[in-house]
């Protein structure tokens, strides 16, 4: 394994398990993720959220089916957003996508391994262009992968919010004509997944941004002020871990371009 770039930041106070189980809660609203009772585990989940993705993905991998979660998560928001090698940022993508695939197969109510599948897939495909993706027919994969992370996990916050994505993505790439009959996408069923994320999750920086861009993707100019000021909410989220300050910090950079 390639040294990854390390995190730019320095979470403080830096999480430790007394530290990390009070926000554990709050932190895993999104994705679910129960509290892991292993050591073992804990300390891969401690250096996540402290921003030691590399380590975190190794020590999960290294635990075998009980790490491939937090393995696949710190691969994935490392690739989104401290990769700066495309060929490398896709490459690590369909690894955890595939590692997810495989513990479907060996785990079917492992919500996280339907999650971790559709997520990777759905962030490979914006770098290949959600056409093309498309195209290979990865549309139908990662949002067969979010219903069924929906399904197994009702509440899980991400799910509705990565599928409400699915929906606005596709229309407003190939049209809400061509979106609804060929790639089963729908304005409503969007809005709905984009309302449900929220109310399950309404702290999180990532899930009011993404609401916006959805908002805008699906409506148009007539949700623009609704949109800023969603945005405008989750750039002043103070955020708890280094992801949440990786979410922040590139909502705050598109506000200030």
């Amino acid at each position: 394994m390639e040294t990854w770039t390390p995190f730019p930041w320095t979470v403080n106070p830096r999480f430790d398990a007394a530290l990390l189980q009070q926000p554990w809660g709050r932190l895993h609203t999104g994705d679910a993720e129960p509290w892991p009772e292993r050591t073992d585990l804990l300390q891969a989940w401690i250096h996540f959220h402290n921003g030691e993705f590399q380590r975190a993905a190794r020590d999960g991998l290294a635990l075998g089916d009980a790490g491939l979660n937090v393995a696949n998560k710190a691969t994935c928001i490392y690739a989104n957003y401290l990769e700066p090698r495309e060929d490398v940022r896709q490459r690590l993508l369909l690894e955890a996508a595939t590692r997810a695939e495989e513990l479907q197969k060996r785990q079917p109510d492992n919500a996280g391994a339907w999650y971790w599948q559709a997520y990777a897939l759905a962030r490979y495909s914006q770098c290949i262009s959600v056409a093309k993706a498309l195209s290979q027919g990865l549309g139908v994969k990662i949002r067969q992968a979010l219903e069924t992370t929906i399904a197994l996990s009702p509440r899980h916050a991400d799910a509705h919010l990565a599928l409400a994505g699915y929906h606005a993505e596709v229309i407003d790439k190939v049209g809400a004509l061509v979106g609804g009959m060929t790639h089963g996408a729908s304005k409503d069923a969007g809005l709905a997944l984009y309302q449900k994320a929220l109310a399950l999750n309404p702290d999180s920086a990532i899930a009011l941004s993404e609401y916006a861009n959805g908002l805008i993707m699906l409506e148009g100019q007539k949700r623009m002020e609704e949109a800023r000021h969603l945005q405008d909410r989750a750039a002043a989220v103070q955020p708890l871990d280094a992801m949440e300050q990786l979410y922040v910090a590139s909502i705050r950079l598109v506000l200030e371009g």
